[in-house]
């Protein structure tokens, strides 16, 4: 009895020990930001404005202002309804300019980015760049949409026509493509230099979009410290924004493996902020704590939200893995796998139609997309985990073992339920 008395204490010490040294948050840091308030979706600026919109009118910069607005409550809120709101009116201002058309295709383009057409906003960015002003920008989005349709060869031919090492533009482009290429410690390189530029602006949405990004990037580097505090300067401009606390919840929950409290941060999000992705990771932190019921009522939650057609094609890829992982509608996995390679045809949509077919026990046709779409072109952790599963059920084990090694190197990204797959491979 003594023994395994003495044996527990020595693992409840080494325990104690190892939880002390991995732990990077401290609840003190971001409490403050935790008393969730509802967003502002309207001020005195916005109304002036609005009101100077009526049914037939021309009002061109009325509508360019208030959309900007929209696209402001949009990313406060997460709520759908605004995006939407804002592309009527950037609709409206290209319908009606007869000077500045180009900068209204790009900011209707951008809108189209956000909501996931991206085949319409590149017929709006080819528009701009025959009207011809702009041309830097122009140049910058067609760069975005390219790269979103896996159309590389022509991003590459952009972004170099963009180059300027002075330009926090060209900095932010030059950091994805090169983390597009796997070259993570020139992505982080060249993403500091643009947050430097940023600081030096005085821009806050700059400044906060620099710092969320480099939090990422720190984290997918493994700099978990260097994350942490870049989420929380974003929180110190900025207290109510849910992509920051969304990235502390996931250092808590995949590193510190405190998936309680990671649940308590996202808690506060939810509350007020609607994007429907934060109860996908909500159901699978309480799947982790084996809390079914919490897990089941935020996939209701997903779902619930997704029926707003307004989403279109938003979360196409999260619904398919629901499908694969939840639902077992391998069928329907497919279908919408499909429709996610011809909006959207990146080695991420290929991975999921692969993994569907392998779902749905058509291992050749899974086999041979992984060969023609995968393999060599992504670095990206859970397409390739996709990928070693299709090998892993064509027998493939040297390729399997290959990828493994790579993968569990990853197992921050992933988090810990999807680390237990790689185990299993």
């Amino acid at each position: 009895m003594k023994k395994i008395s003495l044996l527990f204490l020595i693992l409840s010490i080494y325990s104690c020990s190892t939880k002390k040294e991995n732990t990077i948050t401290n609840k003190e840091d971001y409490n403050q930001y935790l008393n969730s308030t509802t967003a502002k979706t309207t001020s005195k600026y916005f109304e002036l404005w609005n009101s100077k919109i009526q049914p037939d009118s021309i009002q061109l910069l009325s509508f360019g202002i208030v959309g900007g607005e929209y696209n402001r409550y949009f990313k406060n809120t997460g709520d759908i309804s605004f995006l939407k709101k804002e592309e009527q009116s950037l609709k409206k201002a290209v319908e009606i300019a007869a000077t500045g058309r180009a900068g209204y295709n790009r900011a209707l383009a951008r809108n189209y980015i956000s909501q996931h057409k991206f085949k319409d906003a590149l017929v709006l960015a080819e528009k701009a760049l025959k009207i011809g002003n702009g041309l830097e920008d122009t140049h910058s989005l067609l760069f975005d949409v390219h790269m979103e349709l896996a159309n590389y060869e022509k991003a590459y031919m952009y972004l170099s026509k963009i180059k300027n090492y002075s330009s926090f533009g060209y900095l932010i482009r030059l950091a994805k493509w090169n983390d597009h290429h796997g070259n993570l410690d020139k992505t982080i390189q060249m993403m500091e230099k643009a947050t430097e530029i940023a600081v030096a602006s005085k821009n806050k949405n700059l400044i906060l979009w620099s710092y969320t990004n480099l939090a990422d990037y720190y984290g997918h580097a493994g700099e978990l410290k260097k994350s942490y505090n870049h989420y929380l300067k974003s929180l110190e401009l900025d207290p109510q924004n849910a992509y920051a606390k969304k990235g502390i919840a996931w250092i808590v929950f995949s590193h510190e493996k405190n998936a309680v409290e990671a649940l308590r941060i996202l808690d506060s999000v939810t509350q007020n902020y609607k994007a429907p992705d934060y109860y996908i990771l909500k159901s699978e932190i309480a799947d982790y704590l084996g809390n079914e019921r919490e897990r089941l009522y935020n996939l209701d939650e997903y779902f619930s939200e997704i029926e707003n057609p307004a989403y279109g094609g938003m979360y196409n890829t999260y619904t398919i893995n629901l499908y694969l992982e939840d639902t077992q509608q391998y069928k329907k996995a497919i279908a919408l796998a499909k429709k996610e390679v011809e909006n959207r045809p990146t080695a991420e949509s290929y991975g999921y139609l692969a993994y569907s077919y392998l779902k749905n026990n058509e291992k050749e046709k899974a086999l041979q997309i992984v060969k023609n779409y995968i393999e060599n072109k992504t670095f990206e952790p859970n397409i390739l985990l996709q990928a070693a599963e299709v090998y892993k059920g064509s027998g493939q084990e040297d390729k399997v073992t290959e990828l493994k090694k790579e993968l569990l190197s990853a197992s921050y990204e992933l988090g810990p339920i999807t680390t237990l797959k790689i185990e299993a491979l």
